[in-house]
């Protein structure tokens, strides 16, 4: 029998036992110069990451004034719940639901000169495929884009379209910032920017695999 949790019941609890869970993870970094170098200098620039990412990125980059583009749909309410509680700023939409809204205003956030956050993949996949709103959203504003990737070596994956990482307690995280890039204007550089951003996924991917691999399927 199935216990159906109220959405509302969800979010109080969920916010602070992920905390509680992220609390315990430590983290090693390649490329921290590559994001210092843009947080510390540039005005304004987009990072790129896979949906599954989400939880140990949000905790790496808490409290840090960064803007992330979240689903409207209901499943999408729990990890932005979470993202707020520790102090990241939304906005809302998505490639299926709020596109063209979402894609505006993070044209706006990129040109006021913030750190936005987009998964290229979300909300609902396929997996691991680079839609093109984030460099669309960059080739508007003028802002280079920053692909970046983490990989747990202990973790749960959830049995959802994008095998969502759940790190497990204590595990060690490892974060891989890439070479960060820029979008041509026109049809060409899109274009030539989205080949960009696959192989820059694939190499921050790689960069940021454990060994092990470290998965443990849940369902």
């Amino acid at each position: 029998m199935k216990i159906k949790v109220p959405p509302r019941v969800a979010a109080a609890l969920g916010a602070p036992l992920a905390g509680a869970l992220a609390s315990t993870w430590r983290y090693e970094i390649i490329g921290q110069g590559r994001w210092d170098a843009l947080y510390e200098g540039v005005p304004g620039f987009a990072c790129m990451l896979w949906h599954e990412a989400l939880l140990p990125l949000l905790w790496r980059h808490r409290r840090q004034d960064a803007v992330i583009v979240v689903s409207e749909a209901r499943d999408g309410q729990y990890l932005a719940d979470f993202a707020e509680r520790i102090g990241f700023r939304l906005v809302r939409g998505s490639s299926t639901r709020g596109g063209t809204r979402a894609l505006l205003a993070a044209v706006r956030e990129l040109e006021a000169g913030e750190v936005l956050a987009v998964t290229p993949d979300g909300p609902r996949g396929p997996r691991r495929q680079i839609k093109p709103g984030v460099l669309a959203a960059a080739q508007r504003s003028g802002t280079v884009v920053l692909p970046v990737h983490a990989e747990a070596e202990a973790a749960w994956r959830l049995n959802s379209w994008d095998r969502f990482c759940v790190p497990k307690p204590f595990s060690r995280i490892r974060v891989a910032y890439g070479s960060p890039f820029g979008v041509e204007s026109g049809e060409a550089g899109l274009a030539a920017a989205q080949a960009r951003a696959v192989a820059a996924m694939d190499e921050v991917t790689r960069m940021a695999q454990w060994p092990s691999g470290g998965a443990t399927p849940i369902g």
